[in-house]
């Protein structure tokens, strides 16, 4: 059996575990066989009852087609009334024998130059299983193009036409679910063995529907191989802190945020009280005193006024009042509504000494002073740090930033146009877990990569990747509340990778929430906050 771990694999990777099973004693057939099976099963439990209904194969050349040919055999086994539709699927094999022992209709591709074959078909069936293409195979082109074209007119013209894939919808990458051409629109995608990456990002993962893995007896996988992981229930449960009763405020942290501007005040407040419904014992918000007059922050958040600049702007003045009062802080937040004011760039780079001269032993501390020339000796450590949003673009602002960084003390919250501007990039690589995972190796620290689908990469390579996609998140100061969640669980004990993954996973909890109660449209942020300790109760009770 596989290993429990929700593995998540690129195309090169998937062949190596298959070839893996092999070499220890399996068989091709074999794996074919458990998963057309496991895809039979998961169609049979998707779409019942599905005897007497008519099912419509898709078959392709390789092995994906092969799949479909085992699916196909069990489903008419099953009483449904199967037609197969080959392209380029010329040989005869045992699989095809199989089907054709039973009676089941064929057709080809080769025959139907007018496609008047495949639109009756279509027009008759209940059920579209799709085998055409695998994870290796190169974009749909020409006459595969117009097969898939046919199929998603069939789909999107009838209520009751389903479409299941099989491993992933062809035409979707399978190690960054782009889409060159055209793609099968499914309703459920089987990803036989281990899930596939393209199956999670974005577009693909707008074309796989409901996702479901078929196991099909790989063994126990290659621990030399980094792969990524689903983020799932009981990984976030295995990194909830403990709430001894006997505890009191202390027990559980305290978070210091640096946060808010004339322009956005409510983004610290979103931020605070994120932390605070995480669990964090004590909140107090640092920021400008003309930013405190306009925030309506909650009673129970404690306030650091702070030296401001031009326009309410914090400004590096306000360094020793925050070096005064670190040290008794667990965990810093940094950036949400922070403004991009220079007074405030050069606040935010003495805090972490990018300011000063590269010669300078120690990195990661507070310098305290105004002049780089007259720096006194005092320093202090900065607590684990969460830095997001204004915090993540002005450190973009300071060449080789990452260097002064003290590594694995950090977890960085950016979106695609912050991680951009970290990279120095006009534009990412579609594959985003590559892109999290090589950053976060880069800048030895954690890295939250945000989007429908979120990566969680840490600084030893590995990766988690959170599927949330969920409209009612798509809203101003969101990502101030996952900022707070994830400061607020590195004040209870959480080190950055572990916050990090359980901040995203009850922020995305959280969004579930809100969105059954409130609808996909006209959540803001705020409503996220009191379901937050809803989904810590119901993590914790399993």
């Amino acid at each position: 059996m596989e290993s429990a771990l929700p593995f998540v694999v690129t195309a090169a990777q998937m062949r190596a575990a298959e070839e893996a099973a092999v070499a220890a004693g399996s068989d091709w057939a074999v794996l074919m066989e458990r998963a057309g099976t496991g895809v039979a099963q998961a169609a049979l439990a998707y779409l019942t009852p599905l005897a007497g209904r008519t099912v419509l194969a898709l078959v392709g050349p390789g092995n994906n087609g092969g799949d479909a040919l085992v699916t196909a055999r069990h489903l008419a086994d099953a009483g449904a009334q199967v037609t197969l539709y080959c392209w380029r699927r010329n040989r005869v094999d045992d699989n095809l024998l199989a089907c054709r022992a039973r009676g089941i209709r064929e057709l080809h591709a080769a025959d139907d130059v007018d496609g008047a074959l495949l639109t009756a078909a279509l027009a008759e069936a209940t059920l579209v299983v799709d085998g055409l293409l695998g994870t290796g195979a190169r974009p749909p082109a020409s006459d595969l193009a117009a097969i898939i074209t046919a199929v998603n007119a069939a789909r999107a013209q009838r209520v009751d036409l389903r479409v299941v894939a099989i491993d992933l919808p062809s035409g979707v990458a399978a190690d960054d679910g782009q889409v060159a051409t055209v793609a099968i629109r499914a309703d459920l995608t089987v990803a036989t063995g281990l899930l596939k990456r393209g199956l999670l990002l974005w577009p693909g993962r707008g074309y796989a529907g409901t996702i479901v893995v078929a196991p099909i007896g790989l063994g126990l996988l290659d621990e030399a191989v980094t792969m990524s992981e689903l983020l799932t229930a009981t990984q976030a449960r295995s990194f909830l802190p403990a709430r001894p009763a006997d505890a009191h405020k202390g027990v559980f942290g305290k978070v210091l945020v640096l946060a808010g501007s004339i322009n956005y005040p409510g983004a610290a407040v979103l931020a605070c009280a994120g932390a605070q419904r995480a669990g964090a014992g004590l909140v107090t918000l640092a920021t400008g005193r003309n930013v405190l007059a306009l925030a309506k922050v909650p009673p129970e958040v404690t306030l650091l006024p702070v030296a401001e600049g031009d326009w309410g702007a914090i400004g590096p003045v306000a360094i020793d009042e925050l070096a005064e009062d670190l040290p008794r802080y667990q965990a810093l937040l940094i950036g949400p509504g922070l403004g991009q004011a220079e007074a405030t760039r050069q606040l935010v780079l003495r805090l972490f000494g990018l300011d000063q001269v590269r010669s300078r032993a120690r990195v990661g501390f507070v310098a305290v002073g105004e002049s780089i020339a007259h720096l006194p000796q005092k320093t202090v450590e900065l607590p684990p740090t969460v830095i997001d949003a204004d915090g993540l673009n002005l450190l973009a602002s300071a060449s080789g930033w990452f260097e002064r960084l003290s590594p694995e003390r950090c977890v960085l919250t950016p979106h695609p146009g912050e991680m951009r501007r970290l990279l120095g990039v006009t534009e990412l690589p579609p594959d985003a877990v590559a892109t999290a995972a090589e950053a976060a190796q880069r800048w030895r620290q954690t890295v939250v990569l945000k989007g429908a689908t979120t990566v969680i990469a840490a600084p030893d390579g590995h990766t988690l990747i959170h599927d949330g996609a969920n409209p009612a998140l798509a809203t101003a100061g969101s990502g101030d509340v996952l900022a707070g969640i994830i400061a607020g669980l590195m004040a209870q004990g959480c080190a950055p990778f572990a916050a990090a993954a359980l901040g995203v996973y009850l922020h995305g909890a959280a969004g579930a929430k809100a969105r059954a109660a409130m609808g996909d449209a006209g959540v803001v942020a705020g409503d996220l906050l009191p379901f937050v300790p809803q989904a810590i109760r119901e993590l914790r009770a399993g």
